[in-house]
């Protein structure tokens, strides 16, 4: 048995942490690493919401829209068009085949539009916690 509610709080502290990081590392310029926690603090709301609805720890998983799929959310087709983008962040930043291409691709305004939609789904995810 798990303290849904204390797990739910960890999840939804550490994503708004995560989220303050990324809008530091993108005031500081670094872009590709600002969308990568932008990732994670998805990640890290949508794992609240599971705790939530299942009552159990969420798996340790990456894939927010399968985070999204197997945690019952309603989801738009745009929003799971978002948080697929969005999972590719966590895979482009991390792997150096991918990491110059994602670098070049992250430019200030790539990377802003990104962090709006990150907002978006952090705003959407919050309310349904």
């Amino acid at each position: 048995m798990i303290d849904v509610e204390k797990v739910i709080n960890h999840w939804r502290t550490t994503s708004l942490e995560d989220y303050n990081t990324m809008i530091n590392l993108y005031n500081s310029k670094t872009y590709h690493w600002s969308l990568f926690v932008g990732h994670i603090s998805i990640e890290k709301l949508l794992k609240a919401y599971y705790v939530k609805t299942k009552k159990k720890h969420a798996p340790p998983i990456h894939n927010l829209y399968r985070l999204a799929e197997i945690s019952g959310i309603k989801i738009t087709e745009e929003y799971a068009d978002w948080l697929d983008t969005i999972t590719s962040f966590n895979i482009n930043a991390r792997y150096d085949d991918f990491k110059r291409e994602f670098f070049k691709q992250c430019t200030q305004e790539y990377t802003i539009l990104w962090i709006g939609q990150i907002k978006i789904l952090r705003e959407w995810i919050s309310q349904k916690l």
